[in-house]
């Protein structure tokens, strides 16, 4: 089963899904626009095509013409337009702005009706419901349907399919040949929140009306993630493992790695490790007047008991998210954030560290790719 990844990143989502399709599947074509993502994309998936570019310079024909595939040679496509436009964190951004990135799901349409493959998964934020009054999305519907594919949406939090993080993301999938797209039942429980809909048949989730019996195993939290990356102090590094893995999920991203990477804390000055000292749940735990500005999120610890927050492509910072570690006086190492987003540790990132943390914070998850993948599977074969 071949498969083509547009505004590809990391290349980690697609990586997932192929696990979920099963050992006959791989990537062969990938694209984006930021060349240090291309270079890790080409690291994991050294046999695809890649292209480091605008897609609206690279139309399908080009694409045949320069790497060799054509209609009717891909069986799936996956990716996810840049969201930045459509995300609901971003309100005071220009028109201009917001035009020309809503505008790249045209040229993802454009390609899946060129290649014909039998489906197409299509990722974005949960911002894109409710964006311009839910008519973007009932657009990029209609523009799939028209081209002879079934078509539906849902809202899959990702805590519900063993990712230890509550990162909500919106999963469109369409099939060419009539069939109701197939969306994953939940594997694991968790009490997070999910975004306010109406029609509740949106949401997969393990409290979903849907399904006669809800998942048993309890969501991974964020400090089973982690608990066995050495402790590192502000500014320190680790490289070996200390000690085995202590459940399923940690030796599962550990595979058959034996040397620990990313695993370095942010040096931070005197007084920021004075702050995090006193963290807690949120900014109200520290001190009146100790930081003048923040987010109700700034400045405060991840809980161990729960799956972690989504994270934000400033991790290693405390003022941003949540990120700092359940107990140690820290940010999270880029180590721990891909842990949270379920990238493995033999999973290899380019980059400088700085574009290392971005890349983590920017991806989907590989394991709810996975999900994907298991779920697409009948179908594709």
């Amino acid at each position: 089963m071949r498969m083509m990844d547009l505004f590809c990143g990391t290349g980690g989502f697609a990586s997932g899904v192929c696990q979920g399709l099963g050992p006959s599947s791989a990537v062969v074509f990938g694209i984006d626009s930021l060349e240090v993502a291309t270079r890790t994309f080409r690291a994991n998936h050294p046999g695809a095509a890649i292209v480091h570019g605008d897609i609206r310079k690279w139309p399908p024909r080009k694409v045949q013409e320069v790497h060799g595939i054509g209609p009717d040679t891909v069986d799936l496509i996956v990716g996810g337009p840049p969201c930045q436009g459509f995300s609901s964190i971003r309100p005071h951004r220009s028109a201009f702005d917001e035009d020309e990135r809503n505008g790249l799901y045209q040229d993802f349409v454009e390609y899946v009706d060129f290649f014909r493959p039998p489906a197409f998964v299509m990722e974005n934020v949960v911002g894109l419901v409710t964006h311009r009054g839910g008519t973007t999305l009932e657009s990029i519907m209609r523009s799939f349907v028209q081209r002879g594919y079934q078509t539906d949406w849902r809202i899959l939090n990702a805590a519900n399919f063993g990712v230890p993080q509550r990162r909500e993301r919106l999963i469109m999938i369409g099939l060419l040949h009539g069939a109701d797209p197939p969306f994953p039942r939940p594997t694991h429980l968790s009490n997070g929140g999910t975004i306010g809909l109406s029609d509740k048949t949106r949401l997969i989730t393990d409290q979903s009306t849907l399904y006669q019996t809800p998942p048993k195993t309890k969501a991974v939290t964020a400090w089973e993630a982690i608990s066995d990356l050495p402790p590192v102090g502000a500014g320190e590094e680790a490289m070996e493992y200390m000690i085995p893995p202590k459940n399923e999920y940690q030796n599962r991203m550990r595979g058959a790695t034996t040397r620990l990477t990313l695993h370095k804390a942010t040096e931070h000055t005197a007084r920021m490790v004075e702050i995090i000292k006193h963290s807690g749940s949120n900014i109200n735990s520290l001190p009146p007047g100790m930081v003048t500005s923040g987010f109700s999120s700034s400045y405060s610890r991840l809980d161990p008991e729960l799956p972690s927050v989504t994270l934000t492509v400033n991790f290693i910072h405390p003022a941003s998210n949540k990120c700092i570690h359940p107990f140690e006086d820290r940010a999270l190492t880029p180590r721990e954030g891909a842990r949270i987003q379920s990238f493995p540790d033999s999973f290899e990132f380019a980059g400088n560290r700085a574009q290392i943390v971005r890349q983590i914070g920017n991806a989907v998850p590989p394991l709810l790719g996975e999900s994907l993948g298991r779920a697409l599977a009948p179908f594709l074969r």
